[in-house]
């Protein structure tokens, strides 16, 4: 009887402690109209205090996952360059270790200069890859689905 105590106790700890899992990075989603048929797409991320979200490129030492921003295809959609990062970045080094990272504390804004082939509504769909981490420690990638609207 004192196994199942102990196992039903066990059980209830780990439910609660994957539903209490730090979240620290809150995202949103939006498309500013910079000229006719073209758009910014702007993913903004806001990171909880303490906490870092990375870089899409890395130094060669880094040992997290860059972010990666994927774009599905869309027909009706011209991408425009390369995804910009608005914030101001962070060049992590320990010596010990002798790793580094570039990262971004506060908040970032990734953004996507779009052109539509036509005058049409569409949206621009996607997933973002990221990985954060604090001074002790740094949690699993986690990918987000994203949809943006172009009116």
């Amino acid at each position: 009887m004192k196994g199942i105590f102990y196992a039903v106790v066990f059980l209830f700890t780990v439910s609660k402690s994957i539903a209490q899992a730090p979240n620290p990075v809150q995202w949103t989603y939006t498309a500013k109209k910079i000229a006719d048929k073209t758009y910014e797409i702007h993913l903004s991320a806001t990171i909880q205090n303490t906490w870092h979200l990375y870089s899409q490129t890395q130094p060669a030492d880094a040992i997290i996952e860059p972010t990666e921003i994927k774009f599905n295809k869309n027909p009706l959609v011209i991408f425009n360059g390369y995804v910009k990062e608005v914030g101001k970045m962070q060049l992590f080094k320990d010596e010990k270790l002798k790793i580094a990272a570039n990262q971004y504390a506060d908040q970032v804004d990734f953004v996507q200069v779009v052109k539509l082939k036509a005058n049409v509504k569409t949206n621009v769909v996607g997933s973002v890859q990221f990985q954060t981490c604090d001074d002790k420690k740094c949690l699993p990638p986690k990918t987000i689905d994203f949809s943006v609207a172009l009116n």
